[in-house]
């Protein structure tokens, strides 16, 4: 809910009750009446009365009652929006590697984990009306979180994703197990599109399932996956942690790019290599764009005038200010 102005060009008035408390004080200067006396004595001023020192509250009381007015002519109002939506979004599954070469230091100034994480956090935002869940696997697969709406729920999960070194679990890349979990994921899904996106940097060498075994049963179960190769080729950095502290070893990257692009090819999805941040991020925008939800959103806006509130407490002082001028601080000719 939001408070706005039906028109509130209409607020332009309100410098002027300052500008008119200033000009009534002048002129009230101006217009002291004055007398001559032989003898100054004579000339002592009455004792200053309670009626006297309360005048100008009546005309701060007029003014206040005035700003009031030209507020509630601004129609001030709130607003409340409901959203229809006809149609379905995409059921996504995202499989993230974690496995220790995801800590290579090529995406600088993040390592490649840490990059994934931001800009699947981006696309997960750009994505409002689908249902995304979220695998992680090294040399087993975990589900991270199930296929959901609530984005922010996902959001956090995404942000706990640690690298599993760090986890203290075996390192390995079993990118049919991942696939697997992943699929498993949408299996029962009945939305028209279902879509898996894998990212890893490295080749299957754990687990029991093959690959390619698994994207032929993804695509019999009508997935399409976008396989996402990330890393550079040749010599790449990475830091190792040992008792002595943390060094920075080297080692070629090991990128299976056949096999990914046959699980792609295989289930109807497209290959993608990532070479940098900037590259994975271009990569999820083109996704983000090959696979758009088929939704009709209606937005319904609400308005409640709010107006009266302020007309209210300005009638009654109007009155009041009225009333005291004609009767206790009422003033001699």
């Amino acid at each position: 809910m939001s408070v706005e102005f039906a028109t509130p060009w209409l607020l332009a008035l309100l410098p002027l009750v300052p500008l008119i408390a200033v000009a009534r004080m002048w002129a009230g200067r101006r217009s002291a009446a004055a007398l001559r006396y032989a003898h100054n004595p004579l000339a002592t001023p009455p004792k200053r009365t309670w009626r006297v020192a309360t005048q100008p509250a009546l005309t701060g009381l007029r003014l206040l009652a005035l700003a009031l007015i030209i507020v509630a002519v601004a129609r001030p109002q709130t607003s409340e929006a409901t959203q229809i939506i006809n149609g379905e979004g995409v059921d996504i599954a995202l499989a993230l590697d974690i496995s220790g070469s995801m800590a290579s230091l090529d995406f600088a100034p993040q390592n490649r984990l840490g990059a994934a994480k931001s800009v699947i956090g981006d696309f997960v935002e750009a994505r409002p009306y689908d249902r995304i869940g979220l695998v992680v696997f090294a040399s087993q697969s975990f589900i991270q979180g199930p296929p959901t709406i609530d984005h922010d729920v996902l959001q956090v999960l995404l942000a706990e994703v640690e690298l599993v070194t760090d986890l203290g679990l075996d390192d390995g890349t079993a990118i049919g197990l991942g696939l697997a979990s992943a699929a498993n994921m949408l299996r029962e899904s009945t939305a028209e599109s279902k879509v898996i996106i894998l990212l890893t940097d490295g080749a299957n060498n754990a687990g029991n399932i093959d690959p390619i075994t698994a994207a032929l049963a993804i695509e019999a179960l009508g997935i399409k996956v976008y396989a996402i190769g990330a890393g550079r080729p040749g010599i790449v950095q990475i830091p190792q942690r040992t008792p002595f502290g943390t060094r920075i070893v080297r080692y070629r990257s090991d990128l299976d790019e056949k096999v990914l692009t046959e699980i792609a090819a295989t289930t109807g999805g497209k290959y993608f290599r990532a070479e940098n941040a900037a590259g994975l991020e271009q990569i999820y925008e083109e996704i983000n764009r090959l696979e758009k939800s088929e939704l009709d959103v209606q937005v319904f806006t609400r308005y409640e005038e709010k107006a009266v509130w302020l007309l209210l407490p300005a009638l009654l002082m109007l009155l009041g200010e009225l009333t005291l001028r004609n009767t206790l601080l009422r003033r001699l000719p």
